[in-house]
């Protein structure tokens, strides 16, 4: 379904131990927004039935089955340059992505 890089969970991590979300996994979705139709949103939230489940490195990443279309072979990567840092999708369904880089297509 999708791939996370070490750095990813590593975050993700530090992350549900920051906001006190012990016990839940990371939600990772797609939604209708911004200027080219579709953005990618994270949040640590609880399981459901129908949900894709990805285990790796000891992180635990959920999947709806709408955004299970648009993330399947995706690569989640954790990235901290001096121009942000933040959670990086490299997705190969995506036709084309805004300038800013948030949302696609």
């Amino acid at each position: 379904m999708i791939t996370l890089t070490e750095n990813a969970a590593k975050q993700i991590k530090t992350l549900r131990n920051d906001q006190d979300a012990a016990g839940k996994p990371l939600r990772i979705y797609v939604e209708a927004g911004d200027c080219s139709g579709m953005q990618y949103g994270v949040a640590f939230d609880d399981k459901h039935d129908d949900d894709e489940v990805v285990e790796q490195d000891g992180v635990e990443v959920v999947i709806d089955p709408m955004s299970a279309n648009f993330l399947k072979g995706s690569v989640i990567d954790y990235i901290d340059s001096l121009q942000g840092s933040g959670f990086q999708i490299k997705n190969p369904n995506v036709q084309s992505s805004c300038g800013c880089g948030k949302s696609f297509h």
